[in-house]
């Protein structure tokens, strides 16, 4: 042991400290910051180390939270510990490893494991056979302590044991002697072993994988163990066995399918929520899906049971009453952070009445854009707070009901009508959750019954218990789309649709806050379902959203943002009326008003009205003024803040966040005032496009994704406020239209802002065109490339060679295939008339780069469903010219593998 020993006084003062802590009445700030103050006495973690493993006088808990110090200390501030202390803290506590009272136990276990994560396993691996060698130890605290530290440093660092060190890789040794200690008569040291053992099966480890054999079996032995905490760590490795190694379990699988029901069934709820996993595990293995099918009539009734509410349930929930007038808590309230806007287009394939949608968030950079609104319904907050049985219950019928589709519904539908026919109200509501649950995968069967089911939701709307109104809410968002469709049929508007509308929305104003919250997101999904099938009805939507202002809460209100900019994104300009506008905008602009610049509220609050003035256009221009200005200042601010940041590390750096959402609503202001912008633009001070000019150099890629969407919508609606900078911008945007895809949202952005600045600069870009192509045209080739970004680079090739086509056309060739397929699927607007535009003068230019693939243009050609005189006589000009190039004999046999419906289209509209 190391002879180094405390001053009295300071060790006087550092006790007296820790005890004041205790007291409930003490400053708990000031001790806070005394402690802190410590770190600056090099010797202070020894003081610590002392106070907790020398003075078995001391009360546990002065000694406990003397360790709890030291083991923050060490994570904080491990590499400033001078190496004799961190020397004498290892003496310590390898000493005390068996310390008898437990707190104190643990705490040494977590200064170890502070040491061992900081450090790494390879500069201190001597302690990893210390501990094994005291599990061989007669005395139990000893064994109990290196047990607990063992299992601590496994889960904390895992894979720095998973690898040789000096030649020997410490799992080989560890994991065959966990495996020994499963059957200890000590429950504590069975679940020791068994969780320390979990650590390694989802990494695959060598050493694990070469004892599976005896880690499955000792497992199995220990499944019907008395304590529940071994259980729950059995069902734990179990469900990741079957994601990692099924093979050592579909043998047994029968009996362990048999004890996972079993224990899905436990009373203790955290080893029923574990082996529930098993379920939701078992339906995302497509390999082994099938194994499972001959279980589901088992396996649905044990689901549905665990859907009900427990007592714990409803006790942990609350708010079973009218609250909405009692402010929010903070920690009601998540984080939120804004996804920056990305350029994107409408498809014939997925389209609706809509108009086209310009910017949509972004799922991030690497990501296909066209997967972005793929979420887990069940990270939904409206009937669950957290992870539980319930939850996982829900999940997994919604994955094995998606897996197994009619199959599963044809089994639950019967056990259905006992559940929502219930007289107990929670058995109702768990109805009420499986047939929203089953929704997705299960249509098919449940759809012949939504004639008597959703008028069920409906009038479910006005259940007495909160909890049931809410999840009826939930559980028609997820037949929003069947709503829609029987609009189609007589009377589905009448009976179905407009009951749903004026449900959802009585229910927005409901006085129970977890109720607004589920209507007011049931009621988004119906907004992105029914699109412009609303605008009848825009009167009372407006009314009732309008009024929720006045009624919500902080955490409802950042959810009522989101339905009215869903609202004004799938309306669009139908919004923009003036008895429409009175209703939106006055709680929109007092809100505005009252949230400040630093709070981030800003970010749903900037999101909705991005929406709103894009929806509203030249409409929105009376309130443009102030949020114009607001954004710029935030842009401004937090470019400065950054800037005295980089000068002054003391200095917090500013969250981006605000930039962004400024520049996405900057974005909407002007894309939907267009040239009526131009004023603001001018009077802009600081000047909008020199900050521009830092943002699209910003590190962060939002920030250069939000700023290429603004910059390229300025070229459209203000040109000349950006005409002289280009040679400056052009550079930079170059290196952002990336073949690698390592930022995709931004080189999406970049390469359709290219493709607005190529329409108005004109020749004048020609400079920039082929250093632009050698970029676009490996992204327009790519089979990889996501669809959004493959859409935009193939319209920002034709919009360049529209402008420049004797650039361009000598590339025909090369890129005409996958530049029509790109294309092919999107819907008539400008920006595809603009492309094909550009195509028909390349084709001019090159009419043998199309020769090859002819066929594939006139199928492009008789696509379009709406068409302008200009583009239908170059359409018409062009196939003469290529049926004269080929001769009529030759054409009209071409023509003949085309598609019957494209022949006569062509027909008809050209004459071919």
């Amino acid at each position: 042991m190391a002879t180094w020993q405390p001053q009295p006084q300071g060790l006087s003062d550092l006790l007296q400290l820790l005890k004041e802590a205790v007291n409930p009445n003490a400053s708990q700030t000031a001790i806070t910051e005394k402690l802190e103050y410590f770190n600056k006495v090099p010797d202070y973690n020894s003081y610590l180390v002392y106070i907790l493993t020398q003075m078995p006088q001391e009360d546990a808990y002065t000694r406990t939270l003397a360790g709890l110090n030291l083991k923050n200390n060490i994570r904080t501030y491990f590499n400033t510990i001078p190496p004799p202390v961190m020397e004498y803290v290892k003496e310590c506590c390898v000493q005390h490893i068996g310390e008898p009272d437990t707190s104190v136990r643990k705490a040494v276990g977590l200064v170890i494991t502070a040491i061992v994560t900081r450090g790494q396993v390879h500069n201190w691996p001597q302690i990893l056979q210390i501990l094994m060698e005291k599990l061989d130890s007669a005395d139990a605290n000893l064994i109990e302590g290196a047990f607990d530290t063992l299992r601590k440093i496994c889960e904390d660092s895992p894979r720095d044991l998973d690898q040789d060190i000096d030649g020997i890789r410490p799992l080989n040794y560890m994991i065959p002697k966990f495996i020994s200690f499963f059957d200890n008569p000590n429950p504590k040291l069975r679940v020791h072993a068994i969780a320390a053992t979990n650590q390694f099966i989802m990494m695959r480890s060598q050493s694990l994988m070469i004892n599976i054999e005896q880690f499955v079996n000792a497992l199995f032995s220990r499944a019907s163990d008395a304590e529940p905490e071994v259980r729950r760590h059995i069902c734990s490795a179990l469900v990741m066995l079957l994601e990692v190694r099924p093979d050592t379990l579909i043998p047994q699988l029968p009996n362990v399918v048999e004890y996972m029901l079993f224990s899905t069934q436990d009373q203790d709820e955290q080893v029923a929520l574990e082996a529930c996993e098993f379920w939701l595990a078992f339906a995302e293995q497509d390999d082994l899906r099938e194994n499972l099918r001959p279980y589901l009539p088992r396996v649905i009734p044990v689901l549905l049971s665990g859907m009900v509410y427990s007592e714990m349930d409803l006790l942990t929930l609350g708010g079973d009453e009218d609250d909405a007038h009692i402010e929010d808590s903070e920690q009601d309230i998540k984080p939120r952070f804004h996804r920056a806007a990305v350029v994107e287009h409408e498809h014939t394939t997925t389209a609706t009445n809509a108009e086209p949608q310009k910017k949509q968030p972004s799922g991030g950079d690497g990501e296909d854009d066209e997967d972005e609104d793929d979420e887990d319904d069940f990270d939904d907050d409206e009937f669950y707070d957290e992870w539980n049985l319930r939850k996982c219950s829900a999940a997994a019928l919604d994955v094995l009901a998606t897996a197994f589709e009619g199959d599963l519904v044809k089994i639950l539908l019967p056990l259905l009508k006992e559940q929502l026919f219930h007289e107990d109200w929670k058995h109702r509501e768990c109805g009420i959750l499986a047939l929203g649950a089953a929704a997705e995968g299960g249509m098919d069967e449940v759809a012949p019954h939504l004639p008597d089911l959703v008028p069920y939701l409906v009038r479910n709307l006005n259940d007495p218990k909160p909890l049931v109104r809410s999840i009826s809410c939930w559980a028609l968002s997820r037949y929003a789309r069947w709503c829609v469709d029987v609009l189609a049929t007589p009377d589905g508007r009448k009976l179905f649709f407009e009951p749903v509308v004026e449900g959802l929305l009585k229910r927005a104003l409901d006085n129970n806050k977890r109720v607004q919250e589920a209507a007011c997101s049931a009621f988004a999904t119906l907004e992105e379902e029914a699109t412009l099938e609303l605008v009848p009805y825009l009167q009372p939507i407006l009314m009732n959203l309008s009024a929720a202002f006045s009624k919500y809460q902080h955490k409802n209100l950042l959810i009522l943002y989101d339905a009215l900019g869903t609202l004004a994104e799938n309306v669009g300009p139908a919004l923009a009326e003036p008895a429409y506008i009175e209703l939106l905008m006055p709680p929109l602009i007092q809100k505005w008003q009252e949230v400040t610049d630093n709070d981030t509220d800003l970010f749903p609050l900037l999101e909705c009205l991005t929406s709103v003035s894009t929806a509203l256009g030249v409409h929105f221009k009376p309130f443009a003024e102030p949020v114009f200005t607001r954004c710029v200042n935030l842009v401004y601010k937090t470019l400065e803040g950054c800037q005295l940041a980089a000068l002054d590390p003391t200095l917090d750096q500013p969250d981006k966040d605000f930039m962004i959402v400024a520049l996405d609503l900057l974005s909407g202001i002007v894309q939907g005032l267009n040239t009526s912008v131009e004023s603001l633009v001018a009077s802009a001070r600081p000047s909008l496009v020199q900050l521009l000019s830092m943002c699209i150099n910003d590190p962060v890629p939002e920030v250069r994704q939000s700023s290429y969407a603004l910059l390229g919508d300025l070229a459209i609606s203000c040109f000349e406020h950006v005409r002289s900078v280009l040679p400056q911008f052009l550079p930079h945007l170059l290196e952002q239209v990336d073949p690698t895809f390592e930022h995709v949202s931004v080189c999406n952005n970049a390469a359709w802002a290219a493709g607005e600045i190529a329409l108005q600069w004109k020749q004048e870009i020609q400079p920039y065109v082929e250093a632009l192509l050698q970029r676009l045209f490996p992204l327009v080739l790519n089979q990889e490339t996501p669809r959004t970004l493959l859409e935009n680079t193939a319209i920002t090739i034709g919009r360049l060679g529209f402008v420049c086509p004797t650039i361009v056309a000598p590339h025909l060739e090369l890129f005409i295939h996958a530049w029509l397929q790109a294309l092919n699927d999107i819907r008539d607007n400008e920006e595809k008339e603009s492309a094909f535009n550009g195509l028909c003068e390349m084709i001019k230019v090159n009419p043998q780069g199309v020769v090859k693939e002819i066929l594939f243009f006139c199928s492009a050609v008789a696509n379009f469903q709406s068409i302008t005189p200009h583009l239908h006589e170059a359409f018409g000009n062009i196939l003469v010219g290529y049926k004269n190039m080929f001769g009529a004999e030759q054409w009209e046999q071409a023509l003949t593998t085309l598609p019957p419906q494209t022949r006569t289209v062509l027909a008809e509209r050209y004459g071919m």
